[in-house]
């Protein structure tokens, strides 16, 4: 198999515990805490990392990539960008201009869920999605723009700063619901999942890659999950259950309410795992949905000792997965567990655009 991203995570939106749904004043989003986990992923040997975005919880993702790019030397950047938040020639802008900080090694996550006290309708959020990345792609790419859209009427030149490349940075994109399938394989390159069975992720790449040909596109494909690696899988496993043992269900309930995507399809879909896992919380081997019960979104690690772990993601890489973008708490931890333990048996490297 051929070289994967391997990239971290980090917590920007104040998803960092030691013990989940017990908050950490050390722990807590900040430039501090958040700039030490980039630091120690990019130490680690990491290729990229992404800087998610929030809203209620967190410091600002744009702010602090700006902030962050001029730290790192080798590492990319994944920055979430969220639909709607900024006037897309702006947003190009910054872009570019964080593009030439960092020397070409920016991605773009783009989410499209709601705004903060927005509500909008699923078809109508996903084409507003599909309108900023073909904004974005073609007034980075260098293009004059015209555009009547439902969303923004935009005629101008493109901007004077460009990327170092020259090109719009390869966009990863993510959703399960049909119109952010479609919205996928219209103008995204890197088509993000979270955790799930091994079928089903079979399933999904063989879907949107029928969608993507359809345009005459091709997608790459990424996997975002937690990992807790141990030496031993008894480890690794006692381990997964000391992050729940001081969790209270309601606390949970709460952390999972406060997310914009809450209700999304691939929401359900991460309850629909822990409700199909045993006792212990594993739906498949080496997959554990405990994650899931205090935080929205991506809900299941991969848990076992190094070996188990490498042949977890090496089974998802011959699923058609290209890109992993990892985490565990407490993050910085962890990430150094992982480039000790695993990365090193990893053929790894950026992703190319």
């Amino acid at each position: 198999m051929g070289k994967v991203e391997v990239s971290w995570f980090s917590a920007l939106c104040d998803d960092d515990y030691e013990f989940l749904g017990q908050p950490d004043p050390m722990l807590k989003s900040s430039w501090e805490h958040c700039r030490n986990i980039v630091l120690a992923a990019e130490k680690g040997g990491f290729d990229n990392i992404l800087l998610p975005s929030g809203y209620t919880l967190g410091v600002d993702t744009q702010m602090f990539a700006g902030a962050i790019a001029a730290l790192v030397k080798r590492i990319r950047l994944l920055m979430a960008i969220r639909v709607g938040e900024t006037w897309p020639p702006q947003l190009a802008r910054a872009i570019a201009t964080l593009d030439q900080i960092l020397g070409g090694r920016l991605t773009v996550n783009i989410i499209s869920s709601d705004m903060p006290g927005e509500v909008l309708a699923s078809a109508p959020r996903y084409r507003r999605t599909v309108e900023l990345m073909h904004i974005l792609k073609t007034l980075l790419n260098g293009q004059s723009l015209d555009h009547d859209g439902e969303f923004w009427k935009l005629k101008l030149d493109p901007p004077r700063i460009a990327t170092v490349s020259g090109k719009c940075p390869p966009l990863y994109f993510g959703g399960l619901s049909e119109d952010a399938r479609e919205a996928a394989a219209e103008g995204c390159d890197v088509y993000l999942m979270w955790p799930d069975t091994m079928p089903a992720v079979k399933e999904v790449v063989a879907d949107m890659t029928a969608r993507a040909a359809k345009r005459g596109r091709k997608l790459k494909f990424g996997y975002r999950a937690h990992v807790i690696v141990r030496e031993t899988e008894e480890e690794a496993r006692a381990y997964a259950s000391r992050l729940l043992s001081k969790l209270d269900a309601a606390e949970g309930d709460a952390i999972r309410a406060k997310s914009l995507d809450s209700q999304s399809v691939g929401v359900r879909r991460q309850a629909e795992l822990r409700a199909a896992a045993g006792d212990e919380g594993y739906v498949e081997d080496n997959l554990w949905t405990g994650i899931g019960r205090a935080r929205s979104g991506c809900g299941a690690a991969i848990v076992g000792d190094p070996d188990q772990v490498l042949k977890k993601l090496q089974a998802y890489q011959a699923a058609g997965i290209e890109a992993f973008i990892l985490s565990g708490y407490p993050h910085a931890a962890e990430a150094d567990l992982f480039a000790r333990h695993v990365l090193p048996k990893i053929e790894h490297g950026l992703l190319a655009g």
